[in-house]
């Protein structure tokens, strides 16, 4: 689960963008310059000085709703800096206008995220430790220059020299040849602690040679690169997306335009894509139904107490940060049809800007029947295809690819999905052994058990900024007097009105959901418009909530949380997740119990995979997905696509050309 990112898909930015014209949008490359020149004059460290964060500070909501297209816009940035080789870190917010630092505080208990520019000196570091070398050797490994050594945060463990250091976990593999996929040869039994302020190597634990034996490092040649494959199948006939007129939507800067759908595309470096402002329109009338929505951290807990593979519990976006190992998608390859693109304005480890071009993919997608129906008295048939917009992204985590998709449907929903793949984490075993806590996918290497556990942070504004989340459960009554038949159930509604309520779990055998709903706003029937939220990828944790790993993942032992909005409160787990105890995050701010009702919420809601890895994911995993849907309950007067024009695809071919039935009469 190390990190790693392809140098090759990233420039330096040599000019700055244009200056933002909206609050939302992004900091730009000059931004970033300047707010780097801002912090090294306020703290004068030279060189020394590291940028873990650079980032938009969002505006007051009210200001963001009022602005008016090309009005002037006041400008600040949250920062996380710190200095090499030291522990702490200052954290706070620069003001563009008066080029100052507008606040600033020091945590010393605080742990910077791991920076890409990291991982690789973290790497050579534990190479260049003799006492390393010397454990290679006892393998009978005489190429350093394959061997790979991937590091993972360390979590809270206490390991011997650990303590108060930003420490590096290190796991280990090696190639064959060069292009080799080396997660088919893991080195089993061999760690580096590594201080990551440092460099400094703290320890190098050989538990295989404690024990007496080695585990075999598994070196059959599993490749997914199709260079070194043979065989491979012939390929299908060519299936086209073809838009000979183009798109339907509009972009304009970070704005869209698509269908009755309006929204802004952010990006942040922690969170990876943010959308912003998502409104329907219909009749003329704008309706808000989202602020915000990101996915605001995840956690991988693997579920093995064998060696210490105990400590891979990784939070990749609080750890990492997600939105930095964004990578640059492939016309033709990762996203279809007629496609634009956005370039992505992060920094490096020096402040200095760095552009991901091309990291957001916008495109549109058949998304098969809308609805249909046959009147066999008339015989007349009316058929409506429906179409989604799509925003998405890809992020690769070291061995796993996080591929990040929003919908947007032409019927008011919208829909999250992640696509997961990549290659799974190995470890080597003798072969043919029996695994309690995991598969043997090849002969000698295992799959853990493991989860991926995502949060997604939704800033709700169904019809305006003041809602309420009702729970709603599908009953069925005994059989008795008001149940004669025994075929009765309903659904009982429940209002979440303070937080500690709104802890909840997804129930099937009660088959709940979760409405946001405005008080204040009525269908044509007299009820609350809303939204439900359809949590169809659930996950039960099996990590223990009293456990190191546990204590940190706090978030992910409710299926939904609801806040009232506040501006720090960011990231379910906390604001600094490297090291940290989990004193910070959700179950700490929803013990306020606040009220939640009728006010500006936020949503969290926890979902993802439960991982128990199959041959067939190896060498490379197919996708496998989660996520959730936010659809329409009571929002419109009626189906709101009622209106959709009769539509033909005039590309399509069949064997019975014109003998069938007509799409619409």
């Amino acid at each position: 689960m190390a990190p790693a990112q392809d140098g090759a898909l990233a420039h330096r930015a040599d000019t700055p963008h244009p200056a933002a014209l909206h609050p939302l949008d992004p900091l730009s490359a000059d931004e970033i310059r300047r707010a780097a020149g801002i912090l090294r004059a306020h703290f004068d460290l030279g060189e020394a000085l590291q940028f873990e964060t650079i980032d938009l500070d969002e505006p007051d909501k009210a200001a963001v709703r009022a602005h008016a297209p090309g009005a002037p816009v006041r400008r600040s940035a949250r920062f996380a800096v710190y200095r090499r080789g030291a522990t702490g870190l200052w954290a706070g917010r620069i003001d563009f206008d008066a080029g100052t630092v507008s606040a600033v505080d020091f945590l010393p208990d605080a742990r910077p995220m791991f920076s890409p520019e990291e991982f690789m000196q973290i790497e050579a570091a534990a190479k260049a430790d003799p006492r390393f070398q010397a454990a290679i050797a006892r393998r009978g490994i005489d190429r350093m220059d394959l061997v790979c050594v991937d590091p993972w945060t360390a979590g809270n463990f206490d390991g011997a020299g650990e303590g108060g250091r930003r420490v590096a976990y290190t796991f280990v593999w090696r190639r064959a040849f060069e292009y080799d996929n080396y997660y088919a040869h893991p080195v089993e039994g061999l760690n580096v602690a590594v201080d990551v302020d440092t460099f400094e190597v703290i320890r190098v634990d050989d538990h295989s040679a404690a024990a007496g034996t080695f585990v075999p490092v598994p070196m059959t040649p599993i490749n997914y690169d199709a260079d070194f494959l043979t065989d491979l199948r012939q390929p299908l006939k060519r299936l086209d997306v073809v838009q000979p007129d183009g798109p339907s939507f509009t972009v304009d800067g970070n704005h869209i335009l698509w269908d009755n759908w309006d929204l802004r595309v952010g990006f942040s470096g922690r969170e990876g894509l943010i959308l912003h402002q998502i409104g329907y329109t219909q009749g003329g009338r704008r309706r808000p139904v989202v602020y915000r929505a990101s996915i605001a951290e995840m956690v991988v807990p693997y579920g093995t107490p064998e060696g210490v593979h105990y400590r891979k519990n990784v939070f990749d976006s609080g750890e990492y940060g997600f939105g930095k190992l964004v990578q640059s998608l492939a016309l033709g390859c990762d996203c279809l049809g007629h496609i634009h693109y956005m370039d992505v304005t992060l920094h490096d480890i020096l402040g200095q800007p760095l552009v991901i071009p091309s990291a957001i993919c916008i495109h549109e997608e058949d998304a098969g029947l809308a609805w249909k129906h046959f009147d066999f008295r008339t015989g007349r048939t009316e058929t409506r295809r429906l179409r989604r917009l799509v925003v998405s992204s890809i992020t690769t985590v070291g061995n796993y690819e996080y591929c990040c998709y929003w919908y947007l449907y032409q019927d008011g929903t919208i829909e999250f999905e992640m696509k997961a793949t990549g290659i799974i984490n190995t470890a080597a075993c003798i072969p043919g052994t029996a695994q309690e806590y995991g598969t043997e996918v090849a002969p000698g290497i295992i799959g853990h058990i493991h989860q991926h556990i995502f949060c997604a942070r939704l800033d709700m504004e169904v019809d305006g900024p003041a809602n309420t989340v009702v729970e709603c459960d599908t009953v069925a009554p005994p059989m008795g007097p008001g149940n004669p038949m025994g075929n009765a159930f309903k659904v009982v509604e429940r209002p979440l009105t303070r937080e500690l309520e709104a802890h909840r779990r997804v129930d099937f055998e009660r088959m709940r959901y979760w409405k946001i709903v405005n008080p204040a706003a009525r269908n044509h029937v007299g009820k609350p418009t809303g939204y439900k939220l359809e949590a169809t990828s659930a996950v039960q944790p099996y990590l223990d909530p009293a456990g190191p790993s546990g204590k940190r993942a706090g978030f992910i032992y409710s299926h939904l949380w609801v806040t009232p909005y506040h501006v720090d409160e960011r990231y379910p787990a906390g604001e600094f997740m490297n090291h940290s105890t989990g004193a910070d995050g959700l179950p700490a701010w929803t013990a306020q119990d606040r009220s939640v009702e009728n006010t500006d919420i936020v949503l969290w809601h926890s979902f993802g995979l439960h991982h128990l890895p199959r041959p067939e994911d190896h060498p490379v995993q197919p996708r496998v997905l989660c996520g959730f849907k936010l659809m329409p309950v009571g929002f419109f007067d009626g189906n709101p696509i009622i209106d959709l024009p009769r539509e033909k695809n005039a590309a399509s071919r069949g064997n019975l050309e014109g003998a069938g039935p007509s799409c619409c009469s």
